[in-house]
């Protein structure tokens, strides 16, 4: 195996994440919405088989892994087995954590791009946590599949509808797992708004908005490691929605996408891209390599979802403008709405006030409605941290479900799903916002599919 060091890793990823632009863009409307044939059984409801302890392996071990590794040491039916990085700094800082808590070292995997095969070829590991770079999501991934183990997959689950297929083409073949790791539809609000919906507060749902508005210019300063050393570079590669699933999951767990309705097809507009240039002229040299990038991602971007059912969803990315952070969470039925940032509720029947005025209070809507899982595990995951709790409690949910029999609460075509808005909307804006069919990674089964219950 040759020697692979940080930098040149991060040059591979940059080089695979361009081949996976230039195919995802070639992909026209029709091809998108051609589903390939079916290689195995669907794996919508997929149970494993029970596991009394769940072993563990990590892929990639920077912030997001770094964090990861330290809230899966604290859940009991755990053990981690293995972790890999190539850098030398991050794995080892990963390994001396776990030592320090008196727990036994893991084995170590570095030195090489392809040095988590290695560890895939090891029979004490069935679950893959994947925190690297975008570009490599989909192809490890699909080999922690092919090597017999569960893929829990840091989002975006991929970048081009072509992997979105093979991630889903292997998991319906080797009846594995492959949950993107959407944290945040285990936010108290999030899961809060899911119980409300359940419970017919806001009637009939016909239209919601999502967002990641989230100033992230700083990241740009992050040159050789962290996540801006690779996340910049996407500004400069595709003009759309270059990070959708933080707003849309949980929005799409209150319409039911993919169990019981589906995207249908999508439109997408992009704002001028200013703001990274402009940044980088300020912060930097004028023959620095954040000046020498061409930024096309539109400062703003603005998706509009369209579902078979006929409901709306607006999603929005903007990183780049200074303005306070936001994902929206709005959803609109019959009866009334929920928006988020902040959180503010107004209902025809059933409020505390008229429907023409918001109700920010929000303790008694707590009182009455916390998900159940936030009631059972809400302190306990406040306690061990990760965006308020929310890392902890998806963390703990999944371990759950494989150490009971029980079924995700996410799966393959969710990520898939919710991913594919990126390349689609990068499609969109380059054919003047022209509209196009959203792939059904479900190959029909969304209609039976039965929607996601109030666990816990």
């Amino acid at each position: 195996m040759k020697q692979f060091n940080r930098r040149d890793f991060l040059k591979a990823a940059s080089a695979t994440a361009a081949v996976s632009v230039i195919s995802g863009c070639a992909s026209g409307t029709q091809s998108a919405v051609i589903a390939p044939p079916a290689q195995g059984r669907s794996v919508i409801g997929l149970v494993a088989p029970k596991m009394e302890v769940v072993r563990v392996g990590f892929i990639g071990l920077g912030q997001r892994g770094f964090g990861h590794v330290k809230r899966m040491s604290h859940i009991a039916g755990t053990e981690i087995k293995a972790i890999c990085d190539t850098h030398e700094e991050v794995l080892q800082r990963s390994a001396n954590y776990l030592t320090d808590k008196g727990l036994t070292k893991p084995a170590l995997y570095t030195g090489a791009d392809n040095a988590y095969q290695a560890m895939l070829n090891r029979d004490d590991i069935d679950i893959v946590i994947i925190s690297t770079p975008w570009s490599w999501h989909a192809p490890m991934a699909i080999d922690t599949m092919n090597s017999g183990k569960h893929a829990f997959v840091e989002v975006p689950l991929a970048l081009t509808v072509e992997e979105m297929w093979q991630l889903v083409d292997t998991a319906e073949r080797t009846q594995k797992n492959c949950m993107m790791m959407e944290n945040v539809n285990y936010g108290r609000d999030e899961l809060m708004v899911l119980n409300m919906v359940r419970q017919g507060v806001f009637g009939e749902l016909l239209h919601g908005e999502a967002a990641y508005i989230h100033e992230l210019r700083w990241q740009m300063k992050e040159l050789e490691h962290k996540t801006g050393s690779w996340r910049t570079a996407w500004h400069a590669k595709r003009n759309g929605n270059l990070y959708p699933t933080h707003g849309l999951g949980p929005v799409s767990q209150y319409m039911n996408i993919n169990r019981g309705d589906r995207f249908d097809f999508l439109t997408s507009m992009s704002s001028p891209a200013l703001g990274r240039s402009a940044y980088a002229k300020k912060e930097f040299p004028a023959d620095h390599q954040r000046n020498q990038l061409n930024y096309i991602a539109g400062d703003m971007n603005t998706t509009l979802i369209k579902t078979v059912k006929g409901r709306s969803i607006m999603v929005q990315h903007d990183t780049t403008t200074p303005r306070p952070y936001s994902r929206h969470n709005l959803i609109q039925g019959t009866n009334g709405v929920f928006a988020g940032f902040p959180n503010r509720i107004a209902l025809e029947d059933g409020g505390s006030k008229s429907f023409h005025e918001w109700d920010y209070e929000m303790a008694d809507w707590y009182k009455k409605y916390d998900h159940p899982l936030w009631i059972k595990m809400g302190e306990e995951a406040e306690r061990n941290g990760g965006h308020g709790g929310m890392d902890f409690l998806m963390f703990w949910r999944m371990i759950y479900c494989l150490r009971n029999g029980e079924a995700l609460d996410q799966d393959v075509y969710d990520g898939a799903a919710w991913s594919v808005i990126s390349p689609l909307s990068v499609q969109s804006v380059s054919n003047r916002s022209a509209s196009i069919d959203i792939p059904d990674f479900t190959r029909g089964a969304w209609q039976s599919a039965k929607p996601l219950g109030i666990v816990g």
